[in-house]
């Protein structure tokens, strides 16, 4: 059983995110905790030229409210947004945290995913901790 369970949850994969939390429910620890995280992007520099658009004008906030709403309103579970690459910032997280698993979700993969790589497969290679993927 784990104590400490990371989820990160991209927001256009939400429909995975239920059946993350039921795993992630099985295998924790009584008295554990488990965390939902998603990773804003930074905006590249050539962008910020010409948008105005500041990740601290409410889109944190949002997307921290998106997540209580994924995570079906329990109080228990602790919701966080960080923003920098996904495939380093959850396992930068994860060490930071104390997490003793990350849950990650994963399509199917395919030839585009193999030689681009996927989240989940930057995260399974750079975390220290162990890495369950949860397949779509």
């Amino acid at each position: 059983m784990y104590k400490n369970i990371l989820i990160p949850v991209a927001l256009d994969h939400e429909n995975i995110v239920a059946r993350k939390l039921d795993t992630a429910r099985h295998l924790l620890a009584e008295g554990g905790q488990i965390t939902l995280l998603t990773v804003l992007e930074n905006v590249p520099g050539f962008v910020s030229e010409f948008v105005d658009l500041k990740i601290d004008n409410h889109l944190t906030q949002k997307v921290t409210d998106r997540l209580k709403t994924v995570a079906g309103g329990d109080s228990t579970i602790i919701c966080k947004v960080v923003t920098g690459k996904p495939g380093v910032q959850i396992a930068q997280y994860a060490d930071d945290n104390q997490i003793d698993l990350i849950l990650v979700g994963s399509h199917h993969p395919s030839a585009t995913d193999y030689f681009l790589g996927s989240t989940a497969s930057r995260v399974v290679r750079r975390a220290k901790c162990s890495v369950f993927v949860v397949r779509e």
